[in-house]
């Protein structure tokens, strides 16, 4: 289900993440570091607190160039050094117990001045291996060392259950993507001042896929003042599904959604949810036979989204059983209050900053009405918001296209 983009970048469509290709014969060997257990985190623990943190890779101004240059993304003018850490910290769970989460955080070099934040947010993911903090080919990886590049003190979460947190990820979880990415905010602080960095408290955030739902929610978030002494400063989200509800669900059951990427989603999202939500009692009740015996255990974190695809059917209507296909046509119930949790990071609230909503009319894993929702959303909100349509491409490539627009606006906020 991956195809192969120039400057050696795959485009999982059925995933929705960007990642740097790896020979299939080499993947196995992207190891993984020993997580702590949830055991090692305590009750009274401050969120946010650092676990550990290693540096794990440490770039001249030339190597950045030629990684970034490498893997299709921008390269700042005059880039700096990067330093790069993989942080382990505390954070909750979604029932509010305490565990762990890990995520990247990437320093400028250069000593001087204070730093703002930059976040990104990845996209759809089921692979603990191919999360940001273990993945150095990962858009979760490059897109920090970009921002630190350019002078940000760069951050990435892997989000709940991916990378080295332990359990399985909570997809599409509004709540868990906001705390896994505020606690990461905070280590992150703790770390910049371990190494004599100053902060001027301004965050600005994006994220792709579902990254673009999860920097819509952190947004909402920080205004509120989820992290003390940060604020939120630029938020432009790309490709997000902020309204499966209203925008993805009908462009699933139009076709405007490709049915194989589709599928993926809605299985990922259904198993995930009923954790969450007790969508169903059995795995039967919600997918057809012979899915019903293996789809659960597809997203263990452990499958990759090649092996996920392959194990799945071509659309909707073959995965799911006619009385979740009902609910796709016409929510209600359990399944109707979990999209509605989740359908909330554009609605009821006024960002105090401008919104850059980027999207593409040509994308088939995201749909375009996401992005105009989102956009009525906010506006009927009184909120400066505007969509910048990245044209007639496709998922990845709309990414790509907008992360250089988002990357000058980001440094336009430093002057």
């Amino acid at each position: 289900m991956t195809n192969s983009l120039p400057k050696r970048l795959l485009a999982a469509a059925a995933c929705a993440a960007l990642v740097l290709s790896v020979p299939a014969t080499a993947s196995a060997a992207i190891t993984q570091p020993s997580a702590p257990t949830a055991a090692a985190v305590t009750a009274g623990a401050p969120h946010g607190s650092i676990v550990s943190a290693t540096r794990i890779d440490r770039l001249s101004p030339a190597r950045v160039s030629a990684t970034l240059r490498a893997a299709g993304f921008p390269v700042p003018e005059h880039p700096l050094g990067v330093d790069v850490y993989r942080v382990v910290y505390r954070t909750t769970g979604t029932g509010g117990q305490p565990t762990t989460a890990s995520g990247v955080v990437t320093l400028p070099r250069s000593g001087d001045g204070r730093l703002s934040f930059a976040v990104y947010e990845h996209g759809t993911l089921p692979t603990k291996r191919y999360a940001p903090s273990v993945a150095p080919g990962s858009d979760g990886r490059l897109v920090p060392v970009m921002f630190a590049a350019a002078g940000f003190a760069g951050v990435a979460p892997d989000y709940l259950g991916l990378g080295l947190g332990p359990g399985r990820h909570p997809y599409m979880d509004a709540a868990s993507e906001v705390t896994a990415s505020a606690d990461l905010l905070r280590a992150a602080r703790d770390l910049a001042a371990r190494h004599g960095r100053g902060l001027d408290g301004r965050v600005m955030v994006t994220g792709f896929s579902q990254g673009g739902h999860a920097a819509m929610a952190l947004g909402r978030a920080l205004q509120r003042g989820v992290v003390p002494g940060l604020r939120l400063a630029a938020l432009a989200p790309i490709s997000g599904p902020y309204a499966v509800e209203r925008a993805e669900l009908p462009a699933v059951l139009s076709g405007d959604v490709e049915p194989r990427s589709a599928t993926f989603y809605l299985a990922y999202w259904i198993t995930s949810m009923n954790r969450l939500h007790h969508l169903y009692d059995t795995p039967g009740q919600a997918f057809r036979a012979p899915y019903d015996r293996t789809v659960e255990g597809l997203f263990d974190g452990r499958h990759t989204e090649e092996q996920i695809a392959a194990a799945l059917p071509a659309s909707p209507a073959e995965l799911l059983t006619e009385e979740f296909m009902a609910q796709v046509r016409q929510p209600s119930g359990a399944f109707l209050e979990a999209l509605r949790v989740n359908d909330t990071t554009c609605t009821g609230w006024r960002p105090r900053v401008p919104v850059t909503l980027y999207a593409a009319r040509g994308d088939r894993d995201v749909a375009i009405a996401n992005a105009r929702v989102c956009r009525d959303d906010l506006a009927a909100s009184g909120a400066n918001v505007r969509l910048v349509d990245a044209g007639a491409v496709g998922h990845v490539h709309g990414a790509l296209w907008s992360l250089p627009r988002v990357l000058r606006a980001f440094q336009d906020l430093l002057t």
